[in-house]
């Protein structure tokens, strides 16, 4: 979108009557009243300017003619705001033309992890794993569907009456969903799930306390053994960051195919082959899936085939491709147990519609899938891996789980965070002679029992 459009359409929203402003937060009742007015001055000023010349300008470029434009402006016509109160609205605007609006700083925020808009009046923030209600608002519905729209507009993708709901990511490559009335009763919701800017890596994680020393070893040597691992955990418990950084472990010389809903992860690899997902067209047609992707993958050649999230038919394609020589695959699920993640594979598994019977179900389970990693979100929003399970086959109707590593609570500090040990079962896995096969060491002392 050019910056003369998005002036313009600024200017137009910022009209909106002072009913449908929320109130920012205290002792600036003046600037409720002055704010609204100076932004649409001043961004009417830049029209002005901007039409006297090229339009294509970078981001440096424009920052610069705002506060050019700016400080001409309040000479004429802002002695009675403060130093304070101007540079406020030039960062509004600022926010405005190159960024998200009030959301911008937000995003700039390295301590924030999610951000969660429910409609135009109420923002908040997840840090450090605790939500916190924000000052930041909008203007009205209109203001946030304008960022939607500017989200969603370079991925071609849309949102609107018909089509109310849509999956997509910022350049950086955090997670968007937007979800807009009818079907939000409070006002467009946007919800951002942040991901880190320096890549994260396995030792990151052992210092934070989300996994022990010898069970990152272990995953390690697993995915250098073409195990395939089935990553399970609830929402927000951290699925996508450690696909990502178990995904580092696939050597360079393997060619590799992610497929995602919306892009989302980081592969260091140089041979990758990222595909993602299309939703249908105004007329209901064209929708590519996550089924026909992997499909369409396993012609690719691939070495490694990653999913981003398996939720639904697609787990019938996985597994198959898991069972016909396409080891060493990533996948990730949402469940609360190792054991929970295999009755929803099962079930997406009916999902697609073919008349299996359960047992074939289980064996295709049993055999394509080697390890489930349980990852979980406490309640003091720390982030752990509470389980490493090996599926070891079929026992009867049944499939087989052994637990190699779990996290055990031992307690609670004074201020709430969840004390506990990462502890072995005792277990020795029966993958250890593949791993060994692969030049692996596995040393006994890992699954001592304590």
């Amino acid at each position: 979108m050019s910056l003369l459009k998005r002036l313009s359409e600024n200017q137009q929203v910022s009209t909106t009557s002072t009913s449908q402003i929320q109130a920012p937060p205290k002792n600036t009742e003046e600037k409720k009243v002055q704010e609204p007015s100076f932004k649409v001055k001043l961004q009417k000023s830049l029209v002005d300017e901007i039409q006297k010349q090229n339009d294509e300008l970078t981001e440096d470029e424009t920052k610069q003619l705002i506060q050019n434009v700016a400080i001409s402006f309040f000479e004429k016509e802002g002695e009675r705001l403060t130093f304070e109160a101007k540079q406020e609205i030039i960062n509004s605007v600022t926010n405005e033309l190159i960024g998200y609006g009030p959301i911008t700083p937000l995003l700039n925020d390295p301590d924030v992890s999610e951000i969660m808009v429910n409609g135009p009046n109420q923002v908040y923030v997840e840090k450090k794993g605790q939500l916190v209600m924000t000052n930041s608002y909008f203007r009205s519905n209109e203001h946030v569907l304008q960022v939607i729209e500017k989200i969603v507009a370079p991925l071609g993708r849309r949102i609107d009456e018909s089509s109310p709901m849509v999956d997509a990511r910022l350049p950086d490559g955090s997670r968007v969903n937007a979800i807009i009335p009818p079907l939000a009763l409070n006002g467009p919701s946007i919800t951002i799930r942040k991901f880190p800017t320096n890549r994260l890596e396995i030792r990151n994680l052992i210092g934070f306390g989300t996994l022990g020393e010898e069970m990152a070893k272990f995953l390690e040597g697993s995915v250098k053994a073409r195990l395939n691992i089935f990553i399970s955990g609830g929402t927000g418990s951290g699925k996508t960051t450690l696909l990502n950084i178990l995904s580092a472990f696939i050597p360079f010389d393997e060619r590799i195919i992610t497929i995602e809903d919306a892009a989302e992860l980081q592969l260091s690899q140089d041979h990758v082959v990222s595909l993602e997902t299309k939703p249908p067209n105004i007329e209901g047609k064209g929708e590519i899936t996550i089924r026909d992707l992997v499909r369409n993958s396993l012609r690719m050649r691939p070495d490694r085939v990653v999913i981003g999230e398996v939720r639904s038919a697609e787990a019938l394609d996985m597994l198959q491709a898991m069972n016909t020589g396409h080891d060493g695959s990533l996948a990730t699920g949402h469940s609360n147990s190792p054991r929970d993640m295999l009755a929803r594979i099962e079930t997406m598994v009916l999902m697609a519609g073919v008349d299996l019977p359960v047992r074939a179900i289980r064996e295709q389970i049993s055999g394509a899938i080697d390890l489930i990693v349980q990852q979980s979100r406490l309640k003091d929003g720390s982030r752990k891996i509470t389980h490493i399970s090996e599926v070891i086959g079929m026992e009867g109707e049944t499939v087989v789980l052994q637990d190699l590593f779990v996290f055990k609570q031992t307690g609670l500090t004074p201020d709430g965070k969840i004390v506990g040990k990462f502890v072995s079962t005792g277990i020795r896995p029966s993958c250890t002679e593949k791993l060994e096969r692969y030049g692996i060491d596995v040393p006994a002392e890992w699954f001592r029992e304590e």
